[in-house]
């Protein structure tokens, strides 16, 4: 993944522990051991490594758009790049979405944030050694959960369809 995308030794570093994060966090806080990482299958590491590097790339291209200057008098009708202000109410965000997991029930808590990483259904079940029915109704129970919750707290959200 690192040489994919031509990481340096930081980025790499910054990858591998985001990535140990997300398996952490996804297996409900569990301490992950080499025994239970090498048990995991490698579909699930590489799509979780995965979405770690693009989320770090993300960040990269992000600071990058911040620091930039608009020279040219017809490119200000552009949107601008997302400032500190934003940056602090998505990581606010992400904390009050990550509160609002821990008061859901534990068993819809893993298939939850798995599914918010952007693994199928399929692959969560499969993962997690579920049937489809049990993947998909605490799938969606969960999710109204989640969504209660986090309505509660005030947090609204609109469609960006």
């Amino acid at each position: 993944m690192c040489w994919r995308y031509r990481f340096t030794d930081a980025d790499a570093d910054e990858l591998l522990q985001e990535v140990r994060i997300r398996l952490w966090r996804a297996h409900g806080g569990q301490e992950q051991g080499p025994e239970q990482i090498a048990a995991i299958p490698a579909s699930y590491l590489h799509r979780t490594a995965l979405s770690a590097a693009i989320d770090l790339l993300r960040r990269r291209r992000a600071r990058r758009a911040d620091h930039m200057v608009v020279i040219d008098d017809e490119q200000d009708d552009m949107p601008e790049a997302a400032g500190p202000d934003q940056h602090l109410a998505e990581s606010e965000l992400a904390e009050q979405v990550e509160r609002a997991i821990e008061t859901i029930h534990p068993s819809r808590r893993p298939v939850v944030r798995m599914h918010l990483m952007g693994h199928p259904r399929e692959e969560i079940a499969r993962l997690l050694g579920w049937s489809d029915g049990k993947t998909r109704n605490l799938l969606y129970r969960g999710l109204a959960d989640l969504r209660e919750r986090l309505l509660a707290q005030g947090v609204q959200w609109t469609s960006q369809t």
